[in-house]
């Protein structure tokens, strides 16, 4: 790869090389699936197809807020799908053009309604059960605000920092300075708003506390990236006591094991069918009782 300073942009630009990065194999400039596959479909009405990155928590904490709410309605069922190539099958296609986790069915109705992006998908289920979204005006903006505020600066954190500090092939200063910079902007700006109010939107937990909490609460919290040092988090105290605060809502806790495949195997939900699940089926308890049943754990037959 050449020196970032030797290169000259072409008049035509041509995908013509492998760009390198932990993501090389499935990134490419053209749309649609790659290959046919069916996706599964459970007993409840909605059907989520996910993973545990910070956008796909998003939608498994609010789901599992919902659910704290009484709003038996809210149960769901939760497939994995493994962004080395899951993405881009048949299936998930129909339900995301493009190809990206999360994505949600909801059958409850005469016909099954597809919802894609993690914001949308938070205020349709909003909408849906009346919950988590101020019904006043004043309020209801300012929740909206906030929740657009985290969707246009994801890019920021995650493919401009995330990918440059922590992804890339080669270290560029100017490309990890230019995205810290913006990043640390942001804390800023989300520090500011958490010295006058509890929650991003006021006195209210609301969908735009779910949405900006994966992101900026796992950054100083230290669980994206590893840049918690670099980026000098403890600035931002404000963040830090909003962020804690949230992590300990038991919703929360449970959302985030939700379609989780890394970490301690006993926070890893790899698929989620119903509430026992959390107590049965994490990765520790499933590779536990495997290894029960397999034949070198029994004794052989007199």
């Amino acid at each position: 790869m050449s020196n970032p300073t030797d290169y000259t942009p072409p008049r035509v630009w041509t995908w013509n090389k492998p760009n390198g990065g932990q993501f090389a194999n499935v990134n490419r400039p053209i749309a649609g699936p790659t290959h046919e596959t069916e996706l599964p479909v459970g007993r409840h009405p909605l059907q989520l197809y996910s993973l545990a990155t910070p956008n796909g928590q998003k939608v498994t904490i609010m789901l599992e807020e919902l659910l704290a709410l009484g709003h038996k309605g809210a149960e769901y069922d939760a497939w994995l799908i493994k962004i080395s190539g899951d993405q881009f099958g048949s299936g998930f296609v129909a339900i995301n053009p493009n190809s990206k986790i999360p994505a949600m069915l909801d059958r409850s109705g005469p016909r099954p309604i597809r919802v894609f992006e993690s914001g949308a998908i938070l205020l349709y289920l909003a909408e849906k059960f009346g919950a988590f979204l101020p019904t006043e005006a004043g309020a209801r903006a300012e929740a909206l605000s906030w929740l657009f505020w985290q969707m246009g600066s994801a890019p920021y954190l995650g493919g401009g920092f995330g990918h440059f500090y922590a992804y890339a092939p080669i270290k560029i200063e100017y490309a990890i300075d230019r995205f810290a910079m913006e990043v640390k902007r942001l804390l800023d700006v989300l520090d500011r708003r958490l010295a006058e109010v509890e929650y991003v939107a006021g006195s209210e937990f609301t969908i735009a506390d779910i949405a900006i909490w994966p992101w900026y609460g796992g950054l100083v919290r230290g669980g994206q990236y590893g840049a918690a040092e670099f980026l000098s988090v403890q600035e931002y105290k404000n963040v830090l006591r909003w962020a804690d605060a949230i992590a300990a809502r038991p919703a929360v806790k449970r959302g985030r094991m939700v379609n989780r495949t890394s970490g301690e195997p006993s926070s890893q939900l790899h698929e989620r069918h119903d509430a026992s699940d959390f107590e049965t089926k994490t990765q520790d308890k499933l590779v536990a009782a495997s290894a029960h049943a397999s034949p070198g754990a029994t004794a052989p037959a007199a």
